[in-house]
Parts: structure tokens; C-alpha cells; sequence
């Protein structure tokens, strides 16, 4: 499922999230990539989802390394810009290039790095998840994927693809968060009884 960066169970954040703003969550989903990396915020409040921001930081054709700090630097304004309690990213998917995932994996890691050095927990998904969990079927192509996280947001047109897929992880870990919460509930009233 989701595999943490931060060690907090997250029951127990959506607990302090409850306490701390009346039961309102942000969550930051981002598309990582070493020329694109899509981003997207999303607010949950009992159940809803609500549309924040998304774009892109596109890097231009530089050397890796200052590609990895644009990623970095981006990453980390947003995060100071729109405050969120939690972020969400793809895990790398890799198929027949191995060069391409190992730059994809440092793009990534200088996301998740600009998340933790804010104190954000990190949830990772698969591709496969992300889909599953917004289309409802695994092997969704990015406009079926466009479709519903338009759809899920109620947005005036359809975003761009890496924003879509962001916005997609962040509503994966929106529902993931949401699920696992209803289950400690239920397992803490099942143990009261």
C-alpha cells in the first residue's frame, strides 16, 4: 500500500490534522520527472475533495544537477506557499531503460526531499494505484486519467497531463487516508465493546 517517510501512522495525523484544523487536510500530489514534474493540492473535509492549485516546473535543458536543485527549489516554494499537511508521489516505474529511472528516482528524491526538510509526511504510490484509485481501473491512460480527476474536482477544463497525474496521487493518498481513518474508527469501536 503506502509506504511512509516520515514515521506517523497515519491515523494518527489525520487525528492531529482533526485537532489542529477542525477536520480540514491539504495534500500536495506530485508527478515527479527530471524535464516536468507536475504538482497538485487538494483540501479533504469530511469526505470532500476540493480543487487548491496545480501546475508544472519544467526544467530547461540544463546539466542533471541543476535540474535536481530547480526540482528542489520549486518544490519547496510551493510547499511554503500553499501549506500543506501532507504530500503524495509516484513511486518509479521501471520498464526497459534503466538510465531513465535512475534520473526519474533523483528527480524524486529531490521532491520528497523539499517534503521532508518541510516536516511533510510522504505516502508513495504505484502508478497502477494511483489509476485504480481515481479511474477505478489499473491500466487507465492519462486521459481517462485528465477525465475523471476533472470529474472528481468539478474543474472548469482538463488539466495539464503531469498536473492531472499529481493531482491524481493526491487524491489517491486523500482516499487512502480517508479509508485507513474509517478503519481505525471502526477498530476502536469494535474493541470498546
Amino acid at each position: 500500500m503506502c509506504r511512509k517517510s516520515i514515521l506517523m501512522p497515519l491515523s494518527q495525523m489525520i487525528l492531529k490534522v482533526e485537532q489542529e484544523q477542525g477536520g480540514l487536510m491539504r495534500i500536495l500530489g506530485v508527478d515527479p520527472g527530471s524535464r516536468i514534474t507536475g504538482f497538485g493540492v487538494i483540501e479533504i473535509e469530511n469526505g470532500k475533495l476540493r480543487y487548491v492549485t496545480s501546475g508544472c516546473i519544467k526544467m530547461k535543458d540544463k546539466a542533471l544537477p541543476a535540474r535536481l536543485r530547480t526540482i528542489f527549489e520549486g518544490m519547496s516554494e510551493i510547499i511554503e506557499n500553499t501549506e500543506p499537511d501532507a504530500m503524495a508521489i509516484e513511486e518509479v516505474f521501471v520498464s526497459r531503460n534503466a538510465h531513465s529511472a535512475l534520473i526519474l528516482g533523483q528527480a524524486r528524491g529531490a521532491a520528497i526531499s523539499a517534503g521532508v526538510s518541510k516536516g511533510l509526511s510522504v505516502g508513495e504510490y504505484t502508478a497502477l494505484q494511483i489509476k485504480k484509485s481515481v479511474v477505478g481501473y489499473g491500466q487507465a491512460d492519462k486521459a481517462q486519467v485528465q477525465h475523471m480527476v476533472r470529474t472528481i474536482l468539478v474543474l472548469d477544463a482538463v488539466p495539464q497531463e503531469d498536473a492531472a497525474d499529481a493531482l491524481a496521487c493526491a487524491i489517491c493518498h486523500g482516499h487512502t487516508l480517508e479509508h485507513n481513518h474509517r478503519m481505525s474508527k471502526q477498530q476502536g469501536r469494535g474493541t470498546q465493546a
